[in-house]
Order: C-alpha cells, then structure tokens, then sequence
C-alpha cells in the first residue's frame, strides 16, 4: 500500500465524524475510482473551497484533502490567533502529519489592521511555515487618492513581512479591473506598490473582469509568484478558461505556487470539485 493509499485508508476511519454525509464518503464514489500512485506534482488547495466540511470537523477534512493528492494548502481562517480552532504550532502540526505543508494564508482582508495585529498575525503565520501572506479582498475606494492610500498600507506591511521573512500577496477579484480615473486599478496598484508586495492573480476572476491573465502575467512579469487557478466550478470543465497557456506564462514569469479554489459546486457536492480539480492538474501535460 502507497502512502496516498494509505492517507485515504484512514481518513475513511474518521470521515463519519463529519456532519450531513460522509466527505471521504463521496471521494470514494466519485469517478477517480483506485488512488494513483503518490502526486508527483505539488499541487495547492485554497481551504475556503472545503469551509463547511472544514467548520464542521477540520481534522477529517485535512485527512481527505491529504487523501485526494494535495500537498500544499492556503488557509482562510484566523481568528483571535487560532485557525481553524487550532494555535498555529497545533495546526501546523496536524496538516504535517497528513504529508502536507501550510504554504501561504488569507488574512487581514476588508479593512487596514493595525501594526499590533499585523505584528501577531506575521509571527503566528511564520510559525505555521508560511512562505506568503496574502490580503484576499480590500475596500477598493473611489478615486486614484483613495487607491495610492490603500497601496501605502500593502507596502508598510509588505515591509513588516519581509522583515520576518514572509511575502506578503493580494488576491484579485473582478472589481479591481474597473477604470476610475482612467486608470484600471488593478494597473495602478501593481504601480504604486513596491516589489515587497506581490500579486496573488486569481485567473478567473481576472477574466470575469473582462482582462486577459495571460497578458497581465506578461505585461507584469515577476510580480505573480503565487496565482490561484480557478473555473466556473471543476478545474477545466467549463471551456472557457486557457489552463495551459495561463501555466505556460505563469511558469516563464516566474510562478513559484499556485492553489486550486472551488467556490462554485455544480453538478457535483464541493468535495468533488476539489477531486476532479486535483485530476484535471495531476494528468495536464503543462501543469509541474
């Protein structure tokens, strides 16, 4: 028995734990059928793509995202210095013992913290081994002033990470493509902050804007180290994403991680999604 083998093997023991059905239940009878042999790839999940199976018992979640073949996760909990109900040193400490690694986190989205909390959040996010920080969403403002005073807060805290050795990152969605002043503000940001901060690109919230990631990526080459790779619901069932030519320019930029995120479930439940997903990388001829 292989290690995925055997990852999935146990976390069939614990999965009855899991409120409204089984997750690993539902793994098992989707159409991947045997597991493979251990992932060659190392491929990232944004943990919002499981939040209720993970609100509901963290621990049979990890094991099945183990099982699925994921390697790196991006957590999208903390909250009074835990995540996911677990100080960072616990956390850590579970997702390692999966065969896994906490890579990169989303925090700090919405509105500006203070140094205090940017201070804890920098050593409690170094502690569980995360390589980025990245802000997920932030008031956008209305005007170029109101854009350049967001970009000052990213580059003090930018500033903050690189002291402890972390880089911190923003996550896109489609409203930062709108033009205020004849600017689009995704441009005027990647402008007026300083190398410290990187661009974590969401790719298909990149086209919803109604841009082009592939050009973004070589327009602005080195400042996407980390994207999110992202469909309708499962990775490449739509049609409408370029999965290849996005990981072509990515990698030739200089993309060092990237993490699936599943926020839409049709026609399969979420743990699904973020299986077949996995699949639609693990086999990509174009995907390292």
């Amino acid at each position: 028995m292989d290690r995925r083998d055997f990852l999935k093997k146990s976390a069939w023991g614990i999965a009855g734990a899991i409120v409204g059905g089984s997750i690993l239940g539902t793994i098992a009878g989707s159409t991947t059928g045997c597991a493979p042999a251990a992932a060659k790839k190392r491929i990232g999940l944004q943990l919002w793509s499981l939040r209720d199976a993970l609100r509901n018992d963290p621990k049979a979640t990890l094991a099945a995202i183990a099982a699925m073949g994921y390697t790196e996760i991006e957590t999208a909990d903390y909250n009074n210095g835990k995540v996911y109900g677990f100080t960072p040193a616990e956390f850590r400490t579970v997702v390692e013992e999966l065969g896994m690694k906490v890579s990169s986190c989303h925090i700090g989205g919405g509105r500006e913290q203070d140094d205090a909390w940017w201070a804890q959040a920098i050593t409690d996010h170094k502690a569980m081994g995360c390589r980025y920080i990245v802000i997920p969403s932030f008031r956008l403002g209305e005007t170029l002033a109101e854009i350049d005073t967001m970009c000052a807060y990213f580059n003090r805290v930018g500033a903050m990470c690189k002291a402890q050795g972390i880089v911190l990152g923003y996550h896109n969605h489609s409203a930062e493509f709108r033009v205020v002043e004849e600017q689009v503000i995704y441009d005027r940001m990647l402008a007026q902050t300083t190398p410290d901060v990187v661009f974590e690109m969401d790719v298909y919230w990149v086209k919803e804007g109604g841009a082009d990631p592939v050009a973004y990526l070589n327009k602005y080459a080195g400042r996407f180290p980390v994207l999110h790779i992202k469909d309708d619901s499962v990775i490449g069932e739509s049609g409408k994403m370029d999965f290849e030519a996005i990981f072509n320019a990515a990698y030739a930029q200089g993309m060092t991680d990237y993490y699936v995120e599943v926020e839409q479930y049709t026609p399969y439940p979420p743990e699904q999604c973020v299986q077949k997903s996995f699949d639609f990388l693990e086999v990509a001829p174009y995907v390292k």
